[in-house]
Order: C-alpha cells, then sequence, then structure tokens
C-alpha cells in the first residue's frame, strides 16, 4: 500500500510523499513578490468585471465562468513564484550507514516463504545483492550483529541466529556510541522484533532524535502464526516457605488447534507437579491457565511451564518458560498483638500450630501493663509488651495488630511499625475490632498512610452499627493462591459461597490508589459492597485490611462441620503470604534470568544493616559456580545512582545452573558479615522466543520517532533510495522545483477544460 501510494505521489508532484515530510517546501519568485501580489490582486477583479458586461450570461454563469478563469489565472501567477523542495541528502562517499542485523534465536523461524528469517536476511545484505552494491556506491557501510548487545560484523553470511536475549534499545546505543566520532547518516536495523531487553526505549530514541539520526527499520518473518501455542506471560514465585501451595497463573496464546485441547504442565527440575487443560478461547487468541503447584521441600528448582507442542507447530521454543525458585524452610516469626482477649487470639494461634514453616509469637494485653506471651524465645522476651526498638521489632518478617487502639504505642512506635513495612519490607495486618482501625484512633497517626483503605476521625471505642457481610473473593482474590479453599478453582469458589457470614464493626474507608480488594462483603439490606480483605505494597513490603471481628465463625458455626479445616486452612495461607516475599538484608538477583551460553549477565546486590538501613562501605564479592564446578569471583561495585547497591557482571560459558554466593563484609565484625545465594538458568532456548512474530508496531515506531521509516522485507529495496535523505552527517542542501509537477498543468488543464465544458453545456460556446 505504501510503495503504491508513494508511486502515484510521485507522478502527479514529481517525489514521493516521504521527501516532501523530510524537505521544506519554499518559494523562489521569478519576479518580485510584490508584482506577483499586485498582478493577483488585479487579475482578479478584472475576469469579474469582463464577465459581468456579457449581458447574455445569467449570474450563476457568470460566477461559475468567472472563478473558474480567475482560478487558472492565479495558477499561473503562482507558478512564478517558482515553488521548491529544499531537502537534504548525503554527499556520496563521505558517510557512514550503519546495517545492525539481529542474530537471536528468533531469526531461525521458517516462516519466510520456504525458508528462514536469517536466509532471507542474508540474501538481501550479502556483499553480492544489489542492495547491498547500491548503498555501497553511496555510504560506508558499517556492519553489526546484535542480540543483548551489538558487536562488528565482517558480513550477513557470518550470521548464526544463536543469542537468546534481543535488546534493541541497547543495540541502537551501542552502534551511536561506536560510531560517536564518524559522520553517521542513519541506521538500518533489520529485525522481527522480538524484544526482550531491559533497557528503556525512549532514552535511547531520544538520543537519536539528538543527533537527527534516523532508522530506518525492516521487519523480517510473519505478523501471525497460524497454528501456535506459546506462554505469553508467567506470573508465579521465585521464592516461597515450604510448605506452601503455590499458584502459577500464565497466559497461553492459542491457536489453530479448533476444538482440540492442549496441555499446559508445570516442572520443577524437570519433574511435572502440576497439569492442566486448556482450549481455544471464545474471543481472541489468549487462555488463562491457573496450576497449583504443591507443597515442595526446601531447596532451589528450575521451575518450569510448558504448553506441550502440537503437530506441525512453526514455532516450539515459544512452548516454554523457566525461572529459578527457591523453597526456604523457615520457621518465619510472626508477632501477633490483642489488646483484649477475644476468640480470634486463640483461634488463629492455633490455626497455624502445626506449620513447621511458621511461628506466631502472640502478645496479649491482659490488664493495664500486663501481658500474656506466648512462642517467646526466652523470659525475659516481650517483657515489656511490644518492641521498643527497631532491633527487636524487625527480627520479625510479619506484624499482625488486633483489636487494639493506637494510644497503646508511643509516636516513636507508630513510626517503627511504618519503618518496619516500608524499609525492613515486612507484612502488616490489620484485623477488624471495636478498638482498630479508625474506632482505634489510628487515623492521622504514622500508620494510616500504609494501610490500603482510608481511615476516618473516630472516638476510641465508637462503635458504629454491626454489619452481616457475606465474604466473596473477588477476582484479584480468586487469582490469590492465599485464598484459595479446594483442591480447585471451582471447588474453591463453592467453598466461599457456603460460609457462613460474618461482622464488622469498623467504618470502612475507601481503597487507596494501588490497592486491591481480595474480598469483598455483601452488606444485607441491600447496601454496596464493603471491603474486607484490601491489600497495597508499601515501600519494600505490604499491608493488608481484614476488616471483620469474627472470622472465628468459620470454626465455630453450627453449620460448620467438626472436621472443617476452613478456618485454619484460610488463616495458615494468609499469614505466610504476609512473610513470603519479605526481604532479608542483603539480597542479589542476576539479570537477565535466563540467558544462552557466551552472554553477559549482571549481578546486582542490596546491602542493609540489622535495621535494615542502606549500606554504601560495604566490599562485596560474588563467587559464581559454573555447572561444570569451575568457579569465578566476581567483584561488586558500588553504584552511585542508589544506596546499598553494587553491581558487577560475568559471562555464562556453559549450559546448565550456576550457583552464586555473595557475600558483604564492613570492618573486621563478624556481625558485620553477610551472605546470600541465588541460581541462574544458562540454556540455548532463547528467551526472545516467547514472542516470535514479527511486531511491525515496534519497529514502526522506532522508525516514526527517529524520522526514518518502516520495510517490509520485501520492499526493502526502496531503502537505498531513502536513505541518501538525511539531516545527518556531511550533506548538502538542494532545491528542487515543484512548479513544473505534473499535477500543476493537469490542474490547468482541468480548469480550462471546466470552463469550456461549462460554456457547451449551457449553449454559450
Amino acid at each position: 500500500m505504501g510503495s503504491a501510494l508513494d508511486a502515484v505521489v510521485a507522478f502527479f508532484f514529481k517525489y514521493p510523499l516521504r521527501m516532501f515530510a523530510r524537505g521544506d517546501v519554499v518559494i523562489a519568485p521569478v519576479v518580485p513578490l510584490l508584482a506577483v501580489a499586485v498582478a493577483a490582486a488585479i487579475a482578479v477583479p478584472l475576469v469579474a468585471f469582463l464577465y459581468s458586461r456579457v449581458r447574455t450570461l445569467r449570474p450563476v454563469d457568470r460566477i461559475v465562468l468567472g472563478a473558474l478563469r480567475a482560478s487558472a489565472v492565479l495558477l499561473v501567477l503562482g507558478c512564478l513564484l517558482r515553488p521548491g523542495l529544499v531537502i537534504a541528502s548525503a554527499v556520496p562517499q563521505r558517510n557512514v550507514l550503519a546495517v545492525l542485523i539481529d542474530d537471536s534465536r528468533s531469526m531461525r523461524v521458517r516462516d519466510v516463504g520456504d525458508t528462514t528469517r536469517l536466509r532471507a536476511t542474508q540474501r538481501v545484505f550479502d556483499d553480492t545483492s544489489a542492495l547491498t552494491k547500491k548503498l555501497g556506491e553511496r555510504f560506508a557501510l558499517r556492519r553489526f550483529r546484535f542480540a543483548s548487545h551489538a558487536s562488528p560484523l565482517a558480513n550477513a553470511a557470518s550470521l548464526t541466529a544463536s543469542g537468546t536475549q534481543s535488546d534493541l534499545a541497547s543495540a541502537l546505543d551501542d552502534v551511536r556510541e561506536e560510531l560517536a566520532g564518524m559522520p553517521l547518516a542513519g541506521i538500518v536495523l533489520v529485525s522481527d522484533g522480538a524484544d526482550n531487553g531491559n533497557s528503556v526505549y525512549e532514552d535511547a530514541l531520544l538520543a537519536m532524535r539528538a543527533r537527527r539520526v534516523p532508522v530506518y527499520t525492516v521487519g523480517v518473518g510473519s505478523e501471525r502464526f497460524e497454528r501456535d501455542l506459546a506462554i505469553e506471560r508467567v506470573n508465579a514465585p521465585t521464592r516461597a516457605l515450604a510448605g506452601a501451595t503455590m499458584l502459577i497463573e500464565a497466559d497461553v496464546r492459542v491457536r489453530g488447534i479448533g476444538k482440540d485441547a492442549a496441555t499446559v504442565v508445570a516442572e520443577a527440575d524437570g519433574r511435572v507437579v502440576a497439569t492442566e487443560v486448556v482450549r481455544a478461547p471464545e474471543k481472541g487468541d489468549i487462555a488463562h491457565v491457573r496450576l497449583r503447584v504443591p507443597p515442595m521441600p526446601p531447596g532451589t528448582y528450575r521451575l518450569g511451564v510448558r504448553a506441550r507442542p502440537l503437530a506441525n507447530e512453526i514455532v516450539v521454543e515459544n512452548n516454554e518458560w523457566q525461572a529459578g525458585l527457591e523453597v526456604r524452610p523457615g520457621p518465619d516469626r510472626v508477632l501477633y498483638v490483642e489488646g483484649e482477649p477475644r476468640p480470634e487470639f486463640a483461634f488463629l494461634r492455633r490455626a497455624v500450630a502445626g506449620d513447621s514453616g511458621i511461628q506466631v509469637v502472640g502478645l496479649m494485653r491482659s490488664a493495664e501493663n500486663k501481658f500474656l506471651r506466648l512462642g517467646v524465645k526466652d523470659s525475659l522476651d516481650l517483657l515489656g509488651g511490644f518492641p521498643t526498638t527497631r532491633e527487636e521489632l524487625f527480627q520479625y518478617r510479619a506484624l499482625v495488630l488486633g483489636s487494639i487502639e493506637a494510644s497503646f504505642f508511643t509516636a516513636e512506635q507508630l513510626r517503627m511499625i511504618s519503618d518496619f513495612v516500608n524499609k525492613r519490607g515486612g507484612g502488616l495486618l490489620v484485623l477488624g475490632g471495636r478498638a482498630s482501625l479508625s474506632e482505634g484512633g489510628f487515623a492521622d497517626t504514622p500508620l494510616s498512610d500504609v494501610l490500603p483503605i482510608t481511615l476516618a476521625r473516630a472516638q476510641i471505642n465508637e462503635e458504629g452499627p454491626a454489619l452481616s457481610v457475606k465474604v466473596r473473593p473477588t477476582r484479584a482474590g480468586e487469582a490469590m493462591a492465599a485464598l484459595q479453599l479446594g483442591a480447585t478453582t471451582s471447588a474453591s469458589k463453592q467453598r466461599w459461597d457456603s460460609l457462613p457470614a460474618l461482622t464488622s464493626v469498623n467504618r470502612s474507608g475507601t481503597l487507596r490508589a494501588g490497592a486491591t480488594m481480595l474480598l469483598a462483603g455483601t452488606v444485607e439490606g441491600g447496601r454496596a459492597d464493603v471491603p474486607v480483605l484490601a491489600w497495597q505494597r508499601y515501600g519494600r513490603g505490604m499491608s493488608a485490611v481484614l476488616a471483620v471481628q469474627d472470622a472465628w465463625r468459620w470454626k465455630m458455626d453450627f453449620r460448620m462441620a467438626v472436621d472443617d479445616d476452613t478456618h485454619q486452612t484460610f488463616f495458615r495461607q494468609l499469614v505466610r503470604w504476609l512473610v513470603d516475599d519479605v526481604p532479608e538484608p542483603m539480597e542479589i538477583t542476576a539479570t537477565p534470568a535466563r540467558v544462552a551460553p557466551g552472554e553477559s549477565v549482571t549481578l546486582r546486590a542490596h546491602v542493609a544493616d540489622r535495621f535494615h538501613v542502606d549500606v554504601n562501605d560495604a566490599a562485596v564479592t560474588a563467587l559464581v559456580t559454573s555447572p561444570t564446578g569451575t568457579m569465578t569471583t566476581v567483584p561488586l561495585e558500588w553504584s552511585l545512582r542508589e544506596d546499598g547497591s553494587y553491581t558487577g557482571a560475568f559471562v555464562a560459558t556453559d549450559s546448565g545452573r550456576y550457583s552464586i554466593a555473595a557475600t558483604s563484609k564492613r570492618g573486621g565484625g563478624r556481625d558485620t558479615v553477610q551472605s546470600v545465594s541465588t541460581t541462574l538458568l544458562v540454556d540455548e532456548h532463547g528467551a526472545d522466543m516467547a514472542q516470535a512474530e514479527l511486531r511491525v508496531p515496534l519497529l514502526t515506531r522506532i522508525a516514526n520517532e527517529t524520522g526514518g521509516r518502516y520495510y517490509p522485507l520485501a520492499n526493502v529495496g526502496e531503502l537505498a533510495d531513502d536513505a541518501i535523505y538525511t539531516e545527518s552527517g556531511v550533506t548538502v542542501r538542494e532545491a528542487k522545483d515543484l512548479w513544473d509537477m505534473p499535477a500543476v498543468f493537469l490542474l490547468l488543464a482541468l480548469l480550462l477544460g471546466a470552463e469550456w465544458g461549462y460554456r457547451r453545456w449551457r449553449g454559450l460556446a
């Protein structure tokens, strides 16, 4: 369509539309501009006067014939202005044109006729091809290959399509920096657009615009696979507490299977741990799959989600997703504070009592300045009540506040709780009750901003009317592992529907921006639903509110069977959810999470002290152990951009699982030494295959935002004629006449012909 439009525009206006977009239309009058204006000012009234003298014409005839004749005269006078197109063009053989070719595994897909994307690209950009010869006559060509980064390329024949990551933004930056001292006329980017890099496009494109370097993108491949299964997105935990059931959500693209079913499995170290059947959705291509992974022993696993291949499937590499999973042994300590004896204190602790991964330490106020302490380490632990120092509070991974008023805490303790979530990264759960939330006077305290719902000012212990609420999960709640009460999604939904109603005495505020409601309560009497369980991220941690006061009824209600374990399951999973993502003082990550042998890996460590204050003066090193047992020490340097952040890099040489152990040292004391470990998967599968279809919108965006143009591979021959017109590098500006365009003469003939035709039609000729 674009080529046809260009041909039409060039026929009528001498030059293709893209030249008008890049050039400036100017005028260079052959006579003084004032003379042309005077002539026009005289000619139009003169034509009108002459036609007004012809008495045989009706008024409408005078208007039509006068307008046609005046337009023809103005068109001729306009030619005297000598309009032209001024456009910059590269001086032949004085500029560099970079050719940047995708060398990732997605280029192995066989969807360009009967050959692969790589082979089709090699034919077009081979040294002996017509396009290369034509470009070589006008530019000094510099070739590059890219996957995660760009590197020089001798010739197209040496491409191997072996990279597992496509980072277009990083590749553009690499080429721009490599050719910074040369007159760069433009960059030709040849790719399928299957990008999975971490770089920011806006920064790369802004740098290109600043230098006025156009990027000409060439798309290779098919925009749509007619028969394909692909793992589009996976939401899975990267770490978990031993004994927890994990829920994996996956979006699977399903095409071309008709009414047949496909199988999606979850694997841990190659062993199938969950299986689901998926069918083509009624609308669209994306099917949503939930896989329940049973509890796993402590250790590090290679977690994968895989769609079993179809017969005659074009691409099978995008059927798989993999990542590392760390299952820690526990137990994780949780502090539960209650202001008065009430059933929830006993029932919550009883629900998690049999869980070896969780230890709930109970602190209940039994009288003024007297406390019942359960699960403490020794006789001095929590002797004075709630912790008074950060060191004492930050040893816990989560905090549960029951029905206890804000005045119970000092101002410093309230700030400590806020910092416990924000800086320590702990989990906070506030339970409903007559002395909690707004009724407990927590509005306008440091804790109010931490919570996912707004709090209203209220008198302490000022109870509102008790509301009976029938609890049900929201759409977000249905997708949470912590709220699964059955072995399947349907069984869990049925269990929620059968539970008795609970009561709430707290004024429920609105959700904060960014907060999510997981459980909603249907209020009797037709009133609007109220939030029962809501949560939000706050700093490094998270907070949640369970705004009911008698969840124990899910155990003790007369309608519940004696052996029903709903209450235990709910609170055990809820408390586990609080501690799942709580960070350690020191953490390390490897990016990208999946690479191929020979690619660079960046290690990033975050180091804080025992009070979770970022540390910038530590000596941090990482010991990397390859699958073959080779050990490499990688020093990590402090990053000036972020407190407590240290980075380093190494090259993964072997396929398999790498073990990475990082150590941080400060001074000479033993208490300043920290260590942490993680794993890295190195394989040949290629993460860029997850979205291997040609991404025309991305390539078009890159071209448009830099002043370039997008070409399908079949139309890339037009590139040689377009690339010469650029404002980058060594250029010369030339003016091209527009007054002699075929459109001008055709319009003049049309005006005169219309005048003659009108005369004949009206019998005036």
